[in-house]
Parts: C-alpha cells; sequence; structure tokens
C-alpha cells in the first residue's frame, strides 16, 4: 500500500467510525434533543424554557408564561404515546401593563419528543391563540421585556 493510499484508508476509517458514533448518539438522545437532558419518562415536571416563553409543570398543575401573558393549568399534563396532550386550563392575556385578573378558559396543547415541546395556547372564549412556542426542559426561560415575568438579577 503506498503511503497515499494507506493515508485515505485511515481517514475513510476515521469518518466511518465517526458516522457510526453519531448514529449510536441519535439513537441514545432521541429526536431533536441535542442535550439529551429529559424530563422523567411518562411526565413533563420540571423547568421548560424557551424565547419568551416558559413552563413550570409538577404532577399536580403546570404554570406557563407567553410573552406578557400567564396561566394555570389544574391538572398534571400527561402525553399520549406520540407525545401529544391537550388539556383545559385559564390564560391571561391582559396581565401587563395592568393586570385585570380576567383569565380567560383556554386550552394548552402541544407534543413532547425527547427534550423539546411544542406548546399552543388556544383561548375558548375568544379567537385569541398563543404560539406555538419551542420550549426545552431544563432551560431558563429567555422572558423578553415583560416586567410581571422577568426574574431580576
Amino acid at each position: 500500500m503506498t503511503p497515499g493510499a494507506a493515508a485515505g484508508y485511515i481517514q475513510t476509517s476515521m469518518l466511518t467510525k465517526a458516522a457510526v458514533a453519531l448514529v449510536a448518539a441519535a439513537a441514545v438522545l432521541g429526536p431533536c434533543d441535542p442535550t439529551g437532558i429529559r424530563p422523567p419518562k411518562g411526565s413533563i415536571a420540571g423547568t421548560w424554557g424557551g424565547e419568551n416563553a416558559g413552563l413550570i409543570a409538577d404532577d399536580t398543575s403546570a404554570h406557563v408564561h407567553i410573552a406578557c401573558t400567564y396561566g394555570n393549568i389544574p391538572e398534571q399534563i400527561i402525553p399520549d404515546a406520540e407525545g401529544r396532550f391537550d388539556v383545559p386550563g385559564e390564560q391571561n392575556i391582559t396581565a401587563h401593563p395592568v393586570d385585570l385578573g380576567v383569565l380567560h378558559p383556554a386550552r394548552f396543547s402541544g407534543r413532547v419528543l425527547g427534550g423539546r415541546m411544542t406548546l399552543t395556547v388556544a383561548l375558548t372564549d375568544t379567537a385569541v391563540t398563543l404560539g406555538p412556542v419551542q420550549l426545552t426542559y431544563g432551560k431558563e426561560p429567555q422572558m423578553g421585556p415583560c416586567p410581571i415575568c422577568r426574574r431580576i438579577r
């Protein structure tokens, strides 16, 4: 084998090993989940964060912020076998600049794939829909300039 052929063989072998490692990592991490951080199996309990959106859930309820609005879900969110969910709750879309305390009935729906969630909030007494927003499990919500949702650091 010539020196050039040997170098080509080594490069091809290294690329093959890298490709196998990438496929194995994708199988372990799941779809669209580069962090590998996931909620407990069958649950979404924990903090989910995104750009101008966040969801904090436990085994009895959840609290949601999308832009300068907030809402509550009075039950555990349990995704089906395909990761989909659709639960009732209430959303306040007029929380800022003066919160009048008007909570609208709403449906919170979406899908969880690994450590990623797509969330949409549809008010059922108006035509208002918020989202869809993309959230990541274990990520701190990156809330914009809304003073009701920002954590002062």
